[in-house]
């Protein structure tokens, strides 16, 4: 039987895979669900003044998230243009990066520690200068979505840019949908007080697969081994 081709308003929609818009949709909701800094915050927020707090918190986290990752996709899509060597080496690069945080969070040890709640009284604003100047926003949405685009490189063009980042934006939203609705819980809270070491360490696990990832679609390029 003929396969049917779905007709595309975008010239260059029709030559990705579908494997580049999942990768980037899962790039996108493990950026903004992986415990980090942004995360803890929310928690904080959410715990102390409610869900209508943190949904502001995370509307003006949203600015940052969009920036970060269109830097990360403009650069990871500039190195596939110039080569794919120069994407392997990136792969390895960001693999390494997202090997260390995980490491990092694996050997974290307890604060001894409690800290009150701190009460924001503009988190909207709040949210976006946090989203827009987290140092560590550039760095893990290379990271993170080089290595769950990696598998789709050859289908990484400019043109695929526009679409990219609307797959992106689906994910940070949906993600930003799902903490939102469990912040502020009781339950949540005292779940998060008592397992807190945990929960960063199974975060650690998490970074060290994104990094397993990253290193298997970029060794075999850099060492001239071909993937069956």
């Amino acid at each position: 039987m003929q396969r049917l081709e779905w007709p595309s308003c975008n010239p260059g929609v029709s030559d990705m895979s579908e494997t580049l818009f999942v990768g980037a949709f899962l790039a996108a909701l493990s950026y903004t669900l992986i415990p980090g800094p942004a995360f803890l915050a929310l928690l904080g927020i959410g715990a102390g003044q409610g869900r209508r707090a943190g949904a502001l918190f995370m509307g003006g986290h949203l600015a940052g998230d969009l920036l970060w990752s269109g830097l990360a996709l403009v650069a990871i899509i500039g190195a596939r243009s110039i080569g794919t060597a120069v994407f392997d080496v990136l792969g390895l690069i960001c693999g390494a990066y997202l090997a260390w945080i995980g490491w990092t969070a694996l050997n974290a040890r307890p604060k001894g520690e409690n800290r009150p709640l701190l009460t924001v009284e503009r988190p909207l604003r709040r949210g976006l200068i946090f989203g827009l100047t987290n140092p560590k926003g550039y760095p893990v949405a290379l990271a993170t979505f080089t290595a769950l685009l990696a598998g789709s490189a050859n289908a990484l063009e400019f043109t695929a840019l526009p679409m990219l980042l609307a797959v992106s934006l689906t994910g940070f939203l949906i993600a930003d949908v799902i903490l939102i609705a469990i912040i502020g819980a009781s339950v949540v809270r005292r779940f998060y007080r008592r397992h807190e070491l945990t929960i960063v360490r199974l975060s650690g696990l998490l970074f060290i697969g994104f990094a397993a990832q990253a290193v298997w679609h970029a060794a075999p390029g850099l060492f001239g081994v071909r993937k069956p």
